[in-house]
């Protein structure tokens, strides 16, 4: 890898489909636990609107960023923006996918999906036509008051992204929200995903294992080193035609290049990775 590639600098290039306009920026940020330093010297900056997917070794300290950006952890040194204001707490505008089931089991679908509108006071009747208007959006009516035990993973899933994206997020996070699925419903889900995505386009930074993945989905990979101190290293605009089909653009040359290219910058991070333990 080039020398130039790990100088810790703002790694941004704006996709065509997205906004000028930052919507999460991370400046000079050090995610600290004791004397543990996971991440150091990030700066990343997300448009609005814009698909965003960090890749990287494991324990590299993707999630670590992402809970940053979420509120729920504290740069040691640095600061965490969205839409210009610093991130102090747990805030509003996010919505966040996680890995796992993150459903309460004693309520319905229905009544999942409505819990960020009940926490904002917004009032019973609105809210429940609202969250029948987004369980119909994800393919789900007729399943309002099904239990989770009752859904197939792909219909939690489903629940899941209509509970995250009803309150009209300004950022959307996601942890690898699709990894725990088989393959074809995979497919099925990313697709959901970007169809969903593309009628309110959002700022979205998404972490995955997945580079396939990263590519299918994002408007642009980020690379991040092996940890500790892991930092971005590369940064590459996935220049894909929208919309996609998660299955039949990874039929497309570029496709294939982006793959190569982008995996020549994360073998090497990934071997080192492994030669640490």
């Amino acid at each position: 890898m080039a020398v130039a590639a790990l100088k810790p600098v703002d790694h941004y290039h704006p996709s065509p489909q997205s906004s000028a306009k930052p919507m999460v920026a991370l400046q000079d940020v050090r995610m600290a636990f004791g004397e543990f330093v996971a991440v150091d010297e990030v700066n990343l900056t997300v448009a609005d609107g814009e698909f965003l997917a960090i890749v990287g070794p494991t324990g590299c300290g993707k999630s670590t960023i992402l809970n940053a950006i979420a509120g729920l952890l504290k740069p040691a040194k640095g600061t965490v923006s969205i839409d210009g204001k610093q991130v102090a707490n747990v805030g509003g505008d996010i919505g966040y996918l996680f890995q796992q089931d993150a459903l309460l089991p004693w309520k319905t679908s229905i009544e999942n999906v409505e819990l960020g509108l009940m926490f904002r006071g917004m009032g019973k009747a609105e809210r429940r036509a609202l969250s029948m208007d987004w369980l119909a959006k994800v393919g789900l009516k007729g399943f309002e008051d099904r239990y989770p035990h009752q859904l197939s993973g792909g219909q939690r899933k489903r629940v899941q992204m209509a509970q995250a994206l009803i309150t009209g997020p300004k950022v959307i996070l996601m942890d690898e929200p699709f990894s725990a699925l088989d393959i074809h419903t995979r497919h099925l889900m990313q697709n959901e995903l970007l169809r969903l995505w593309q009628e309110d386009r959002r700022a979205v930074v998404m972490i995955t294992h997945d580079l396939e993945e990263a590519i299918a989905l994002g408007d642009r990979v980020v690379v991040l080193a092996s940890g500790p101190r892991s930092r971005v290293i590369d940064s590459f605009p996935v220049d894909l035609e929208r919309p996609r089909d998660v299955a039949e653009i990874k039929l497309d040359p570029r496709f294939l290049e982006l793959y190569k290219n982008i995996w020549a910058s994360l073998r090497g991070e990934v071997e080192k990775s492994y030669a640490r333990k």
